[in-house]
């Protein structure tokens, strides 16, 4: 795949770049763990004060970058600006509270003496050089959620980015050098997949993050598991969103919408299974394609878009692809499904019933506007149902019943479950997934901590 600038609105080609040469990427390689060596060694306060810049920044340029977001991949430019606010608060909330997520920790006095020691710590310490590998859907939080905790640790960064966004890929190495970073510490590389595996393999990286498909997801972990390195994978998500007869209907069925076409509907973390009580599933589905019905589909520049293009072609032609399969298998089309003749990579908000589990999109991600409707017929028919997937992302259900509440938190396969409300992130909140959805987990305490060394010190008697 080109390294370029496409509009996905129009198809236009705006901007190509070559991909780095073997003799820059080892500069590159190079400078990073040379940077890390003194990097490593700043205090939280320094690492803080630069990182607080570089949100000073990102909000001066809100609405530069968020336009430039919006021609390289699509979303809705108030959507591209309001990411754009959402990395510069992160950004804050790391300086606020790394050192305390990596303070010392202290082993009871008992058990210190217990092993027959005077005292003793354990330290979280930096590991060095880490590897991202980052999508194009949320091109610059992707990024964001990886590097403000990795630089607040001690670590220095190196970004692969999606092929199609390169110009954020740049923008994301000029702001942290604008705010100061030494150089080094984050820096941007220019190359096609086929060159991740080398530089995996690279002694000098200790570790590496990735946020993608699951293909990509399986090669970058089998390299790292040969090179014994340590990766964090985000990777596909089917998030089943549940309603109870208990539920505001209402309210549930208009948080639907927004739910599953966020970001076009390419989002791991969007709705995309919608799993409804009988009682109240005919109720919820006449709002819930209403909804969708209403959205307005255009120019992802003008303020008043909800749903603008896909990504690319590809993207579009996969979707498709999952649509009319399940229209031959007998799904029912309650709105949507067939492309517009227009220029560009559009696909309309679309609602499907009727799905079984023969069909491709009750097992893979439909990565865009689309949304599959099942009915359940109770709590135990909803949890079967929304665990009838590889993937284990994230989840949603409404309910206002607390012992529904407890059965659900106990029995659904996923690394979050948001009640009455819309899967979201947060820097204080773990992110991740179970089963083919990945492992690890970024942000909060914990994500800090996935690149830390966690190291004990002991000291004798």
């Amino acid at each position: 795949m080109p390294i370029a600038t496409v509009n996905p609105a129009n198809g236009e080609t705006l901007k190509t770049y070559e991909a780095m040469g073997e003799e820059e990427v080892e500069r590159r390689i190079r400078l990073a763990e040379a940077t890390f060596r003194t990097y490593r060694t700043t205090t939280f306060a320094e690492r803080a004060r630069l990182l607080v810049r570089a949100a000073e920044l990102l909000e001066e340029d809100q609405a530069d970058i968020g336009a430039v977001m919006t021609t390289e991949m699509g979303k809705p430019v108030k959507q591209a600006r309001a990411e754009a606010a959402k990395c510069a608060k992160s950004m804050r909330w790391y300086a606020e509270h790394a050192e305390g997520l990596l303070a010392d920790e202290e082993p009871a006095e008992h058990d210190v003496k217990d092993s027959g020691g005077s005292r003793a710590l354990v330290r979280y310490r930096p590991l060095g050089p880490v590897l991202a590998v980052m999508p194009w859907n949320f091109p610059l939080w992707q990024v964001i959620r990886f590097a403000a905790p990795a630089l607040m640790a001690g670590n220095v960064g190196l970004l692969k980015h999606a092929s199609n966004v390169p110009q954020t890929a740049l923008y994301l190495e000029d702001l942290f050098h604008r705010a100061g970073f030494p150089e080094g510490c984050f820096q941007t590389l220019l190359i096609g997949s086929g060159a991740v595996d080398e530089i995996l393999r690279d002694e000098r990286v200790r570790a590496a993050t990735l946020t993608g498909s699951e293909p990509a997801g399986r090669a970058v972990a089998s390299t790292a598991g040969e090179m014994i390195k340590k990766t964090v994978l985000e990777l596909g998500g089917s998030d089943p969103y549940i309603v109870m007869p208990s539920a505001d209907i209402d309210r549930a069925a208009k948080i639907a919408v927004t739910a599953r076409v966020q970001n076009n509907g390419q989002s791991c973390i969007a709705a995309k299974r919608f799993i409804v009580h009988t009682d109240v599933y005919d109720a919820f589905a006449e709002r819930f394609v209403a909804g969708m019905k209403a959205l307005t589909v255009g120019d992802p520049m003008d303020e008043g878009t909800d749903v603008g293009p896909l990504s690319s072609e590809q993207g579009r032609s996969d979707l498709e692809e999952l649509v009319d399969d399940a229209k031959r298998s007998g799904a029912a089309v309650l709105c949507g499904g067939e492309r517009p003749d227009r220029e560009g990579w559009w696909y309309p908000p679309t609602v499907l019933a009727g799905i079984d589990r023969e069909m491709r999109i009750h097992r893979e991600e439909a990565f865009g506007p689309v949304a599959t409707l099942y009915r359940a017929d109770s709590l135990e028919d909803a949890v079967l149902i929304a665990n009838d997937t590889p993937f284990g992302l994230s989840s949603n259900v409404w309910t206002r019943d607390d012992a529904e509440v407890d059965r659900f938190v106990r029995d659904l396969e996923a690394g979050g479950i948001f009640f009455n409300g819309m899967t979201a992130s947060h820097p204080a909140f773990p992110f991740g997934g179970v089963k083919r959805s990945g492992y690890g987990r970024e942000l909060s305490g914990h994500g800090i901590r996935e690149f830390c060394n966690i190291t004990t010190v002991w000291h004798g008697a």
